[in-house]
């Protein structure tokens, strides 16, 4: 696999943190997911009265005050507090260090979508109802995209690249992949990355309702909500959250003595070119990404023993993935398992590929593929293993995992088992 690469350009994984709508620690959520447990439920953030939608996938229990100062929890919106913590989560896993790392070595790389939505809405509200100049003066430095990122780097003292990707629902996977190759060309030696997203408000929920995006048939059962690849999906559940890594060079990583968890193998990343909303409808441009993520891992198709599928739970998006997996893999498609995360956690669109990526770590880990649930109804179109309903034992060694945006944005990684 990645052997061929020196070990100042092998990137491994030594640190994970979570903030999810079903566990708040790397452990809860894991468990969850391999329990089968639907974190989707009606909204307590907003008041979605006059909404097809009334259910999302909220991050429960979750306090700033617990873990940041009250003065830097107040000037962070939603998003950047997710991400400051999951990182706190991932840094402290790694048992990363900063008084002993050189600060210009350790950078930043996260994803997003949105940045602070529910903050840009209550700014607009003042504007009308006030005038713009009653508007708080952090308004800007809690809204802007790339404020998450900025907000790991001012609170964690790293000082080397720091960057956003803002692909919409390819943001956190891509970043990962941006962040591998920034160690790869020795920029740094330690990235913290992944993706991260908060942006549930009514701004958000009327701007996917009047799409016709969202899921609305089952208000009165939301936990039946998100049901990727089945034949009774009706569109997305908006979820948010955050998924955090430590990714470090190989050599870097042997140097201080670190846990390695697992291995980034590829990245590929494509364009549709085809539509502003809708997927490619032969699935050529989400293969292709595929494609170029087994070429850069340097491995064959046929050594990919699991993937974890955006599977959005949208009419289009699930066949046009199936379609994709099928046109790269052939009749060996029907013998990789497929599970969707998303079953479980709703779409948490720029940090959706955060979230997955944890769990893709957790199954190279464990020997365990967590089940695609609300499998009821087959769809003769979707027609692989998607893993229904019940987690699968099975030693997985490497995992696609698959992220796909508005815009034809497609990126994937591929993880794989450490082997030294």
């Amino acid at each position: 696999m990645s052997k061929h690469r020196p070990p100042s350009q092998r990137v491994v994984i030594t640190g994970l943190g979570a903030l999810t709508p079903i566990g708040n620690t790397v452990a809860d959520y894991w468990k969850s997911l391999v329990e089968g447990r639907s974190g989707i439920a009606h909204f307590t953030l907003l008041d979605p009265a006059g909404y097809p939608c009334t259910y999302a996938g909220e991050v429960k229990g979750f306090s700033p005050e617990q873990f940041l100062e009250p003065k830097a929890a107040r000037r962070m919106a939603r998003f950047s507090q997710f991400a400051v913590v999951a990182a706190g989560q991932a840094i402290a896993d790694a048992k990363l260090d900063m008084a002993k790392e050189d600060p210009y070595k350790v950078g930043v790389l996260l994803g997003n979508g949105n940045g602070g939505y529910p903050t840009i809405e209550e700014g607009v509200r003042t504007l009308v109802a006030k005038g713009g100049m009653r508007l708080s003066p952090f308004f800007f430095p809690m809204t802007l995209p790339n404020m998450a990122a900025s907000q790991v780097s001012l609170t964690y003292g790293l000082k080397g690249y720091s960057s956003t990707v803002v692909t919409a629902c390819a943001a956190g996977n891509q970043a990962i992949g941006e962040a591998a190759e920034v160690i790869r060309r020795g920029n740094c030696d330690v990235m913290v990355t992944g993706g991260v997203e908060a942006g549930i408000s009514l701004l958000g929920l009327g701007g996917f309702a009047v799409m016709k995006a969202l899921s609305t048939s089952f208000n009165d059962n939301p936990s039946k909500g998100s049901r990727p690849f089945d034949g009774k999906r009706d569109g997305f559940v908006p979820a948010e959250g955050a998924g955090i890594l430590i990714i470090e060079s190989l050599e870097h990583a042997m140097r201080r003595g670190a846990i390695v968890l697992a291995e980034v193998l590829g990245y590929g990343a494509s364009a549709d070119a085809f539509h502003i909303v809708a997927p490619d409808e032969d699935g050529a441009g989400a293969a292709k990404a595929m494609e170029r993520a087994i070429q850069d891992a340097g491995i064959a198709p046929e050594e990919v023993g699991y993937i974890n599928a955006h599977g959005t739970s949208t009419p289009l998006n699930d066949l046009t993935e199936t379609l994709a997996i099928k046109r790269l893999f052939g009749k060996g498609a029907y013998s990789i398992p497929i599970s969707s995360s998303k079953s479980m956690i709703g779409h948490g669109l720029g940090a959706a590929g955060g979230m997955e990526a944890v769990a893709c770590v957790k199954t190279l880990l464990e020997g365990v593929i967590h089940p695609t649930i609300n499998q009821e109804v087959p769809d003769p179109k979707c027609d692989l293993d998607y893993v229904p309903n019940v987690a699968r034992q099975k030693d997985v060694r490497v995992v696609i995992k698959n992220s796909f945006g508005f815009g034809g944005q497609n990126a994937c990684v591929v993880f794989g088992k450490f082997e030294g």
